[in-house]
C-alpha cells in the first residue's frame, strides 16, 4: 500500500473493530485490496494517539466505507463515533456504505441484541443519552443497507467472499449517481 498524504482521495474506508478483526479478517482484505490496486484507509496505518478528527477526515477523504460488524464492534466508542459520521455523509450522498456482518447477524446490528447488543448496551452506561441516540440511529440505519452476511458462512470460501466485496467496490465506483443498490448476495 503507498502512503498517502492529507489530500489523497481513499477510496475505500474500513470501520471495524480493531482489537478482533485486524489480524484476520480484515488483514485478508487489505491484501486483496494491494493486489487489485484499490486505494484505502486502515487505521493501523494512523499514528497512535492521533484525535478521532483525523480518522474523520479520512473518511471524508473516501468514495465508500466498509462498516464491519462484528460482535464486539459495539465495544467501541470510536468504532460507533465513525459509524455515526458515515452515516452523515452518506445522507448527504458523499459517502457509500457496504456493511458486512461478521459472525454476527443484521437483526442484532439493528435491534442492539445478542453479543453484539450486551456490549452496546455496555457502551452507552457510560454514554450520554444524545450519544446512544445517534449511535442505535446509524447502527438501524447501515444495517439496513445491502450487505454481505458472514455470520452463517463458517466453510464459505474467503476468495469468493473477497471477490464479492471486490466487485462491489469496482461497480460502486464507476456508478454516478451513487443512488443504485449493488447485491453482494444471492
Amino acid at each position: 500500500m503507498r502512503v498517502f498524504s492529507t489530500t489523497d482521495v481513499h477510496q475505500v474506508f474500513f470501520n471495524y473493530r480493531g482489537e478482533e478483526l485486524r489480524y484476520s479478517f480484515v488483514s485478508h482484505l487489505i491484501d486483496a485490496f494491494e493486489r487489485h490496486g484499490l486505494d484505502f484507509f486502515v487505521d493501523k496505518y494512523e499514528q497512535r494517539g492521533k484525535d478521532l478528527k483525523d480518522l474523520f477526515a479520512r473518511i471524508e477523504e473516501s468514495k465508500i466505507a466498509l462498516a464491519i460488524f462484528s460482535t464486539r464492534y459495539a465495544e467501541s466508542s470510536w468504532c460507533m463515533d465513525e459509524l455515526v459520521k458515515m452515516k452523515k455523509l452518506s445522507d448527504q450522498r458523499k459517502l457509500q456504505i457496504i456493511p458486512i456482518f461478521y459472525k454476527v447477524s443484521a437483526r442484532d446490528v439493528r435491534k442492539q441484541t445478542g453479543e453484539f447488543g450486551e456490549n452496546f448496551w455496555t457502551l452507552a452506561k457510560a454514554s450520554s443519552g444524545d450519544q446512544i441516540k445517534k449511535w442505535k440511529e446509524a447502527l438501524e440505519c447501515v444495517s439496513d443497507k445491502m450487505g454481505l452476511s458472514l455470520k452463517d458462512k463458517r466453510y464459505f470460501p474467503l476468495t469468493l467472499i473477497l471477490t464479492r466485496i471486490h466487485t462491489s467496490i469496482h461497480t460502486r465506483l464507476k456508478l454516478k449517481t451513487g443512488t443504485e443498490h449493488i447485491p453482494l448476495q444471492h
